[in-house]
């Protein structure tokens, strides 16, 4: 196995349309993200003291450790709201899946 492969998840509204969708994760592929998956999903949770259930995007980042912060700080700068769900974790990878998380972290766009 190759150096651990850090996710990051988060969510958009599912009122957002495809193209908007592609718009943020673009923004995300220039901060320094290799690979990005997003599908629907519904999310049940307290806001505000109440339970809510909405429809959202659910979005998977996969970046390498060194772009990690510039990728969390891109997202709290454009997320659309005000509390995003920011989640982080390591993940074993495959060593050809690793490598090229680490090549492709070293040619991103700054």
């Amino acid at each position: 196995m190759s150096e651990p492969v850090i996710i990051i998840q988060t969510t958009l509204p599912r009122s957002w349309k495809e193209f908007e969708v592609g718009s943020f994760c673009q923004t995300l592929l220039e901060a320094g993200a290799s690979c990005i998956q997003h599908s629907s999903v519904q999310s049940m949770y307290r806001w505000e003291g109440k339970f809510e259930s909405s429809s959202e995007w659910a979005i998977e980042i996969k970046v390498h450790a060194t772009k990690k912060e510039n990728v969390i700080s891109k997202i709290e700068e454009i997320h659309p709201y005000d509390v995003p769900q920011i989640l982080c974790w390591e993940a074993l990878a495959s060593e050809s899946y690793g490598e090229w998380i680490q090549i492709d972290s070293s040619t991103a766009i700054e």
